[in-house]
């Protein structure tokens, strides 16, 4: 379906740049993009959505980018600093669609839908020209990942941002300007998940302590100013009750 990158420093197909940004994590979040075509035409892409993830965002662009040469003949090199979008398009996805969309634990594929949806806009190009997944780290000065992430953070902020479509002549951005290719980053090995000591909620400055997350959250969902937080010792525990500025000693 893909290959990662071996390009040249001025790539003459389509040249893609795309990112995503949230805050919060989940929460408001946006997408960019950076589409220049051969022609020398260019145009920048970008959107929000109030309620979502990093990762979403990152795969959302990704898909907007690809729809908007869906059908333009030639090969494409796609940029990206997102490592979850390249590995998850080039190496993941192979395993999912094998396993009926589950993890190799049997659990879901997260944001399933949208790698589906770029599964299928990668097929559509497969007639049309060869898609180059290229890593490009992000915030080391390379010029369009520095554009694509200022948009999707203008997006994630603020809802909106100030596109330019027009000719590269004019575009002030050297999105020709790439890096030396860099192997993926090693993914970061999973940490194993502590097991809960106790749940401990603040509610109208009273704290408290639970052995289950549910009766917790039954104390705290809905609550105006609560807060909670799963603790894994005793001395974990003092912790978070003085982050919270309480005196651990009032822990019933």
């Amino acid at each position: 379906m893909t290959e990662q990158a071996q390009a040249s420093d001025f790539f003459k197909g389509i040249l893609i740049y795309t990112d995503g940004a949230c805050s919060g994590n989940p929460g408001p979040g946006g997408w960019g993009a950076i589409v220049v075509r051969p022609d020398g035409r260019v145009r920048e892409l970008g959107g929000a959505e109030s309620q979502t993830t990093n990762n979403q965002m990152e795969i959302y662009g990704t898909i907007a980018a690809l729809r908007e040469v869906r059908d333009d003949d030639g090969p494409v090199l796609l940029c990206t600093d997102s490592t979850y979008v390249i590995r998850g398009i080039t190496q993941w996805i192979w395993g999912w669609q094998k396993r009926g969309w589950k993890t190799a634990e049997g659990g879901d594929v997260v944001n399933r839908e949208l790698w589906q949806e770029l599964a299928r806009e990668v097929r559509a190009r497969q007639d049309r020209g060869q898609i180059t997944w290229r890593y490009v780290r992000g915030h080391i000065g390379v010029p369009g990942n520095e554009r694509v992430d200022k948009i999707a953070v203008e997006f994630s902020k603020t809802g909106r941002a100030r596109l330019f479509s027009g000719s590269l002549l004019n575009y002030s951005v050297a999105v020709h300007d790439l890096p030396p290719e860099e192997a993926l980053p090693e993914p970061k090995p999973k940490q194993e998940k502590k097991p809960a000591y106790s749940y401990l909620s603040l509610l109208g400055g009273t704290p408290m302590r639970h052995k289950t997350w549910p009766e917790c959250e039954r104390r705290v969902k809905g609550q105006p100013g609560a807060k909670f937080k799963k603790a894994t010792s005793a001395e974990d525990e003092v912790a978070i009750l003085k982050s919270w500025g309480v005196d651990p000693s009032r822990l019933p």
